[in-house]
């Protein structure tokens, strides 16, 4: 695998590290919650009928309303000040509301309670009590709201209690007492009231006339008409001055930044053509597409032709015209920025004398105005005044008598028939919801607590690789026949998916023949080896001479699975002293044996506790690149990386890595690491193989649905 190869690979590796965990589908979340189905409904059912039995068994309480209505009086019998109880304002409705919620009140429909009535609030927790225990002394007065009806003059008053009778009762109380508050603060002193309105509106009077001829003296020393209309005036112009002056400082700080960024790019010698501005300007991008163009045909000629060739001279002509028409535009566009800036500052600095010479005149005609308006307002002030006054007495002397109350009780409480809480309804549909979101809640959750692999989301979009394929579990095989299933292609519910991850791997493949594939896994049991072994059969099926290494020297396993010695091999090479003389495959100490047409072995010929020794070695390498000159693919078996270190050591040697895993076995964290682990070293990670499914898992696990389809084509077979 070259260089070059690996460190494209690693870029592109390095840019989506960022960006690999995909959005999940529909899919992905049915999976989820399918997959741990038994775990969530139980304790959704749980939590849903505990909070609904819970919420059952809830004190009854029944609920009674009562309708107060406000009337407007009429004027002519009303005074505002003196005697006026009516509502002017939804700040009065609003005091009214908070009056009735007061602590004063309750205590008023306290106070009024006969013992008949007081017996009647006390009934349901003497039905509680034990015979013989004496009442409670403290009277429940239950829960009382007030609020008013929108968009009308009504206000609504509900009581909560324990018994129908007692909430009727104490609704209709409330609206009693209120009634006779107002009542209450409705007496006396009116008398006096009109005494003092005449007094104070003679004062009034005189006050006013002397305020309006200061302002009259005022205006004439001013030689003032309308102050408003000059002000508007002057507010006006100075408002769009100031406005086309923050836009003209806009383009100019714009234009501005430009100027300097083109001025820094000329300064570092760097690519104007990185700017905007620059590169979109006038004909500087048909140039510059005009250029890449001679450049290309340029680049062809060159194949073909020496320098002195008249169409090679013709092409470098073309090219500096072009080049020297591409310059003379960037020169333009630059002075044309030049020129804009220019005059963006003398625009700006004209709108700024402007806009000093427009506040000048607003300051003086505010100035002007601050004892204009206070000579105006103390007239204005004094008419109100003195109009206002003269109003009440009017009304006072009309209403000297009237003690009316403008509040009316519209509807009064009735005793509720049946209990507004516990709510059946709400109930179940409050358990259902709590239910459903439960069982979402904890399916989804367990989703992220549990982070082994599972689907092809997990692969493909939180890890970040290719899904090569997905082998089912084939527990039901033996040994003997796991390993050779593509040898022997008597199963062939087996067979396809090992085609699959072979046709996988040669679409994701970016490198020709002869190469090497490593084979790993996180953790030991995935499956490593048989996947190497059936894939080495898959392309040694389809013509391609491939050579299988055991490398787990530690456990190694291949020699059982060929029934082959494992005498021979990589330790006893090594050990040997690492002959590379001659043909590898005729190697006696190599030991490589033949297994099929275009398949063969080599062993790793021994175990050993210690084969970073080995692995590290030049000597190694050098095998393997002359192994590749011998072999159209060699497929490397190596340990796993969770365990041991050795398949790192392995994958710096090798081109192409096929990662390994076991459904529900592996945490994808650690997949995740050791993944990008192997892309730091350089290495092409063609994707991941997902093993160990059963059909049924198969189906809405992933996207892979051709188990069900290949048993209605060929049918059953063994």
């Amino acid at each position: 695998m070259s260089e070059a190869h690996k460190s494209s690979s690693a870029h592109k590796s390095a840019d989506k590290e960022d960006d690999i965990i995909g959005r999940r589908t529909l899919r992905d979340y049915y999976i989820i919650l399918r997959e741990r189905f038994w775990i969530a409904l139980p304790l959704a059912l749980v939590i849903a009928i505990g909070v609904a039995y819970y919420q059952s068994r809830a004190t009854p309480l029944y609920r009674s309303f009562a309708t107060l209505q406000i009337e407007k009086p009429e004027k002519v019998v009303t005074s505002q000040e003196v005697v006026d109880t009516g509502i002017n304002s939804d700040i009065e409705l609003n005091t009214y509301i908070k009056v009735i919620e007061s602590g004063k009140m309750r205590s008023r429909v306290q106070a009024s309670l006969s013992p008949a009535e007081r017996q009647i609030l006390h009934r349901p927790y003497i039905k509680d009590l034990p015979p013989g225990a004496a009442p409670p002394q403290n009277i429940d007065m239950g829960r009382m709201s007030v609020q008013s009806v929108r968009s009308t003059f009504l206000i609504s008053i509900s009581v909560s209690h324990r018994d129908p009778e007692a909430a009727a009762i104490l609704a209709n109380r409330y609206i009693e007492q209120f009634i006779e508050s107002l009542l209450d603060n409705v007496s006396g002193g009116h008398d006096y009231a009109v005494k003092y309105l005449r007094d104070r509106s003679g004062q009034l009077m005189e006050e006013a006339r002397v305020a309006e001829q200061r302002l009259q003296d005022y205006m004439r020393a001013q030689n003032l008409v309308s102050l408003d209309n000059s002000t508007n005036i002057a507010q006006s112009r100075l408002s769009s001055v100031n406005a086309a002056l923050q836009t003209s400082r806009i383009e100019r700080l714009t234009i501005e930044e430009q100027y300097r960024l083109v001025e820094r790019y000329l300064s570092d010698n760097r690519n104007l053509f990185e700017i905007a501005s620059v590169a979109n300007y006038g004909s500087i991008p048909d140039l510059r597409k005009q250029l890449e163009g001679l450049n290309r045909d340029r680049s062809l000629l060159e194949e073909r032709y020496l320098e002195r060739h008249p169409k090679m001279i013709n092409a470098v002509n073309a090219l500096t015209i072009v080049q020297t028409q591409l310059d003379t535009a960037v020169k333009l566009a630059v002075a044309d920025l030049k020129t804009n800036l220019e005059r963006a500052l003398a625009n700006e600095k004209s709108l700024d004398h402007e806009y000093a010479a427009q506040e000048k005149e607003q300051l003086r005609l505010r100035d002007l105005s601050i004892e204009f308006r206070s000579l105006e307002n103390q007239a204005q002030v004094a008419k109100n005044n003195y109009s206002q006054i003269l109003d009440r007495l009017t009304q006072a002397t009309t209403s000297k008598y009237l003690e009316k109350i403008p509040v009316r009780p519209l509807d009064p409480a009735q005793p509720a028939d049946s209990p507004y809480t516990p709510d059946l309804g709400r109930i179940t549909k409050t358990s259902i919801g709590l239910g459903i979101l439960v069982f979402l809640g904890v399916a989804i959750g367990l989703s992220f607590i549990d982070d082994r692999i599972k689907s092809a989301w997990d692969i493909e979009h939180f890890i970040g690789v290719n899904l090569l394929g997905i082998i089912p579990d084939l527990a039901n095989l033996k040994d003997s026949e796991k390993y050779k299933i593509i040898l022997d292609n008597k199963n062939a519910a087996g067979v396809e998916p090992f085609l699959g991850v072979y046709s996988s791997v040669k679409i994701h493949s970016k490198l020709d023949f002869p190469k090497s594939i490593l084979v790993t896994s996180t953790i030991p049991g995935e499956g490593k080896t048989l996947v190497s072994s059936n894939l080495a059969a898959s392309f040694a099926r389809h013509g391609k001479s491939v050579l299988l290494i055991d490398c787990d020297l530690r456990r190694p396993m291949l020699h059982r699975h060929y029934d082959r010695i494992n005498e021979s091999g990589l330790i006893s090479w090594f050990e040997a002293g690492s002959p590379l003389e001659g043909d590898p495959a005729l190697n006696p100490i190599l030991g490589i044996a033949t297994i099929e047409q275009n398949l063969a072995l080599l062993t790793s010929g021994g175990r050993s506790k210690s084969p970073t020794q080995i692995l590290e070695s030049d000597a190694f390498g050098q095998l393997l690149e002359k192994l590749k000159k011998h072999y159209d693919l060699v497929i490397v078996d190596s340990p796993p990386l969770g365990a041991v270190s050795d398949a790192l050591l392995i994958a710096e040697r090798v081109d192409e890595v096929v990662y390994v895993c076991r459904f529900n076995r592996a945490l994808r964290k650690h997949i995740r690491l050791y993944i990008k682990a192997l892309r730091a070293g350089k290495n092409e990670v063609l994707g991941i193989v997902l093993n160990g499914l059963t059909p049924r898992r198969i189906e809405y696990y992933s996207n892979y649905r051709y188990y069900r389809s290949y048993k209605k084509y060929y049918g059953t077979q063994d």
